[in-house]
């Protein structure tokens, strides 16, 4: 029998999810957000790009604003109100300094004690290879946790009133191949879904079946297998890193 996971723990308040791509966090993370949020849980998206070379049939230009939108509406679904994108080239995001100094200034100016991310290990379990983007961005939030709170890591930032906080106490990292908790999402369950809905360009160019049927289905397989391991209950899988 795999080994059970364990929930997530509660004791915190705010939390600052920073992810590649819109639609990243819809994938399954946002059932847990929602559940958050209903529990009076604050939480904010950072997106290190605008998703503008993630559909084949719009050129970047076009397809950014309408990403963007998307990702505004989709976070809403599930009672996230701040969504902030910072403009980092997609497809082509590149782990270094400027990165993780642009998400050591988010957890500054947001200060959580949770930070969700995805996953940043090189595969997605098996042979399923990870995009350099997710791998870049995952490692980066990692690392920026902790250059967050070191002042005399981007000091310049603290000239600017972003002054340091080391107050994350978490980092849950989605769609990782190495879970260790997970979020009963059964409550977050119909609105995760019309979160993934709201991607509907991005989703219309992927695949050729219904759009709902689509996102309900891919959901509901993903949210049962974890249920596997969480005592039969509909659930969200993190891989959680403690500071």
């Amino acid at each position: 029998m795999a080994e059970q996971l364990q929930e997530m723990p509660t004791d915190w308040q705010r939390a600052l999810a920073i992810v590649a791509h819109p639609d990243d966090l819809e994938y399954g993370a946002s059932a847990a957000v929602a559940t958050w949020t209903d529990a009076g849980r604050s939480c904010v998206y950072v997106l290190a790009s605008s998703g503008e070379a993630g559909i084949d049939t719009l050129a970047p230009a076009e397809a950014a604003p309408l990403r963007e939108r998307e990702q505004r509406a989709s976070a809403a679904a599930v009672g996230v109100r701040s969504v902030e994108f910072l403009g980092h080239p997609d497809g082509i995001i590149e782990y270094g300094t400027a990165l993780r100094r642009d998400f050591a200034a988010a957890v500054r100016r947001h200060r959580p004690e949770l930070v969700l991310t995805l996953n940043h290990h090189d595969t997605w379990g098996g042979t399923a290879w990870n995009t350099p983007d997710h791998r870049n961005v995952g490692r980066a939030v990692l690392d920026a946790v902790a250059d967050a709170g070191n002042r005399w890591i981007f000091p310049d930032l603290a000239e600017q009133g972003l002054q340091p906080w080391n107050g994350v106490r978490y980092v849950a990292v989605a769609g990782s191949p190495r879970p260790t908790h997970a979020v009963d999402a059964s409550a977050g369950f119909e609105r995760a879904v019309q979160s993934l809905l709201c991607h509907r360009t991005y989703i219309e160019a992927l695949t050729a079946n219904d759009p709902e049927g689509y996102c309900r289905s891919f959901l509901e397989s993903a949210m049962n297998r974890t249920a596997e391991r969480f005592g039969g209950r509909p659930a969200v899988a993190f891989e959680l890193v403690t500071r």
